[in-house]
């Protein structure tokens, strides 16, 4: 029997979250989605793994062997690939760089030409991830070194370097009457509607709503997007309004779109992200090293 090691993953979420609502903001899936998922798994080994409540979900005997089983079954599936993935990459010669939006600003293409400098046979390829992927597509194992905004779901179980932080300005209608101010106060915004990501995307989503920075205060969501254009389109149409970093009033520029720095509110953090598996690919660490070897303050544009 052939068993699609995604549902072992959802399985070993929801027995160690010990809740649907928990397991799916971990996985980035909506809760009816893994439901689904979890019977489908029920299903074709014909046993019973769980055993439902209103206060969550308890393995039965089954899925107590299963739970401990199948976290180290993963472990070496997630190692095998890795090293095939990065088997096939060195025979290319290539570098596989995710990133979300504007990446490391300006600085981008200075870190890549000294990667090819110090690796002149060697070829970054960039990858743009959906803000449905706070990893920038290293949870799945896609790219090999990721450019990421911090914090972000599932960054305890990767290598993080932090490399600079911008403030956080809002991103508004240009008719909204707040356009008129050349700061804006955050509390003036929290009675207006967000743009937001997914909610699968738990704390990512609460870190651009700055949830935790509005004393209690419930969020208005406005509209749901996960890519750039669909995210400047909500606004320029008054669907919302949207925390951004400052830097995306030079990269995402739009007729119709105003952004203004805001008070109040925390800054935004950028980081270098690898797998642990990758502690020791010379590779990997050469272009980290081109990152973290960098005046930031000036390219980060402050």
């Amino acid at each position: 029997m052939d068993v699609d090691t995604r549902l072992l993953r959802y399985f070993v979420a929801v027995a160690e979250e010990g809740t649907l609502t928990r397991a799916a903001e971990r996985l980035f899936v909506s809760q009816p989605a893994l439901t689904k998922q979890i019977k489908q798994l029920e299903s074709q080994l014909g046993v019973r793994l769980f055993t439902r409540s209103r206060t969550g979900m308890t393995p039965t005997d089954a899925g107590r062997l299963l739970a401990q089983r199948a976290p180290a079954l993963l472990a070496d599936w997630d190692r095998v690939l890795t090293e095939t993935r990065s088997a096939e990459r060195r025979g290319l010669r290539l570098l596989r760089v995710g990133f979300l939006a504007s990446a490391a600003n300006e600085a981008t293409p200075h870190i890549i030409a000294e990667f090819t400098r110090r690796r002149p046979r060697w070829r970054v390829e960039m990858r743009q991830a959906s803000w449905a992927n706070p990893t920038a597509g290293l949870a799945d194992g896609d790219v090999d070194v990721a450019l990421v905004r911090l914090p972000f779901p599932g960054q305890e179980a990767l290598r993080v370097v932090p490399l600079f932080t911008e403030p956080r300005w809002v991103a508004l209608p240009e008719a909204h009457p707040l356009a008129a101010r050349e700061t804006i106060a955050f509390r003036d915004l929290w009675d207006e509607p967000f743009v937001a990501a997914p909610a699968e995307t738990g704390r990512w989503r609460e870190e651009w709503l700055a949830a935790g920075e509005r004393e209690g205060r419930p969020v208005r969501i406005g509209a749901v997007t996960d890519l750039p254009d669909d995210w400047l389109s909500a606004i320029a149409n008054g669907y919302g309004v949207a925390l951004a970093p400052a830097s995306a009033a030079r990269f995402y520029a739009r007729p119709g779109i105003a952004y203004r720095p805001v008070s109040g509110v925390s800054d935004s953090e950028v980081g270098v992200a690898w797998a642990p598996a990758d502690d020791a690919n010379p590779v990997v660490r050469d272009f980290v090293s081109c990152c973290t070897d960098r005046p930031w303050p000036d390219a980060a544009g402050s």
